[in-house]
């Protein structure tokens, strides 16, 4: 009975290994007998080994191959290496004979060889002034011919001399003259061609809307590359305003022109100019932005202050040329008070007339104290962040010294920008206060002046009673 498990033990171990290794026994094969089991490993075995026999051929296969494949990149490297031997031979004997010929060729040319040379060099010269000019954008092949001559080995032919003068003359011309020309623009409607107008060499800007350009130079690694960008930021005001009378004007009329003597850079210089909303919105951080806010509402509030009692002066003036008192109005008001106390005597009359006006007072005097306030904490507030931005300044002096200014623009702006605008709220707010002061005290007179001359004639009236009854 041992011998029998110890042998079913070793048929299962067999068992395992062939399944680990090949993984030929199916999952759902049933095994019915020892007989089977032994069938099936002796089957696996030998299909093991049939498979290895075939592998073991395809890789000697492969290495003879290989070993072929070896001999044949050895034989084309030997190839290699004895036509790069005669291609060095070649070029060493071509440079020679072009070491020869040179020195021929400057024998040849004797004294011609200065001249050339002198050519050669105001050409080239001559080319990159071209280039850097602004009327290359209209004549944007206008310097090949230039650049012919500067990298010509050859002597220059009298034509080519000829070319060097008249393009240079053709500058001359062009620089007194006006012209619009079509021209890519790079920024414009993905490098369309537009109408351009170019005042000499000063200035270029669009012909529909006068938007002004910046020119670059030709480049030699994209060689159509648009010449012409139209510029981020325009300066506008009258500039802008002489382009448009500029591109508008009609042939041989006389206007204004625009001219840029610095060629364009100082046009560009208008990209780093602030905006409005850049200079008094951001510029002057938060303390700035409370300060707009401030003076916007105060001078809302003054505004409609004023408007308020404009309307109460009108009504008054109004109720001056009627008897009848009404309720819509200060006067009014006033009068109906003398009307409930006109059997009263002249004091009685007097004060209740005068309380009647000391009921309206506050309803004109009304917002005075507001706008005299906002005038007066406005350039407070801008002296605040004039503090605030000098603060600012020195802690980044004293963290990155004094070497790059721009580290200190930003304490310095808010410094400048929040005195500024504390003024401007400051005036108009001053300004708003004191003619509503002026109005609400303009109204007041003219009811003290009604009210006495009520009570004037109240007086009369009594005297003139009490006289008709004695």
């Amino acid at each position: 009975m041992s011998v029998k498990m110890k042998f079913i033990t070793k048929v299962t171990a067999a068992v395992f290994g062939s399944a680990l290794l090949l993984s030929a026994v199916p999952a759902a094969a049933q095994i019915n007998s020892v007989d089977t089991l032994l069938n099936d490993i002796r089957q696996n075995a030998s299909k093991v080994e049939s498979e290895n026999r075939e592998r073991e051929a395809n890789f000697r296969a492969r290495a003879t191959q290989q070993s072929g494949l070896l001999n044949e990149a050895k034989s084309e490297l030997r190839t290699l290496e004895a036509r790069a031997a005669t291609v060095e031979r070649s070029f060493a004997s071509n440079r020679s004979q072009i070491d020869r010929l040179e020195s021929e060729l400057r024998t040849a040319q004797g004294n011609f060889g200065e001249v050339f040379g002198l050519a050669r060099s105001k050409a080239g010269e001559f080319k990159a002034l071209l280039d850097s000019s602004l009327i290359t954008a209209q004549y944007p092949t206008r310097t090949a011919v230039l650049g012919t001559v500067a990298d010509s080995k050859a002597l220059p032919s009298a034509e080519d001399l000829d070319n060097i003068w008249t393009t240079m003359l053709g500058e001359i011309k062009a620089q007194r003259q006006v012209s619009t020309f079509d021209a890519q623009v790079a920024n414009v409607d993905d490098g369309a061609v537009q109408k351009v107008t170019r005042v000499g060499p000063f200035s270029v800007f669009t012909a529909s809307g006068a938007d002004f350009l910046g020119y670059s130079a030709p480049s030699a690694e994209v060689a159509d590359a648009p010449l012409l960008t139209l510029l981020p930021s325009q300066p506008g005001g009258q500039i802008s305003s002489a382009a448009s009378d500029v591109a508008g004007a009609a042939a041989g009329s006389i206007v204004y022109a625009p001219l840029d003597p610095t060629r364009g850079e100082l046009l560009k210089s208008f990209e780093r100019v602030p905006s409005f909303k850049e200079r008094h919105w951001v510029q002057g951080g938060n303390i700035g932005k409370f300060i707009i806010i401030m003076a916007i509402f105060g001078v809302l509030f003054g505004v409609l202050n004023i408007i308020r009692l404009f309307l109460a002066k009108t009504a008054i003036n109004g109720q001056k040329r009627k008897a009848q008192p009404s309720k819509s109005n200060a006067l009014g008001r006033v009068m109906m008070a003398y009307e409930g106390a006109q059997n009263k005597d002249a004091d009685t009359v007097e004060l209740k007339l005068d309380e009647a006006i000391l009921r309206e007072s506050p309803k004109f005097e009304f917002g005075l104290n507001i706008l005299k306030l906002l005038a007066g904490v406005a350039p407070l507030l801008g002296l605040l962040g004039t503090v605030t931005g000098m603060i600012q300044t020195f802690q980044a002096m004293m963290i990155y010294g004094t070497g790059d200014p721009q580290l200190m623009a930003g304490g310095i702006s808010v410094a400048l920008v929040t005195t500024m605008l504390g003024l401007y709220a400051a005036i108009p707010l001053l300004v708003l206060h004191s003619f509503c002061s002026s109005m609400a005290r303009s109204i007041q007179g003219t009811l003290e002046e009604q009210s006495a001359g009520i009570v004037a004639r109240h007086v009369e009236t009594r005297g003139l009673g009490t006289g008709s009854s004695a």
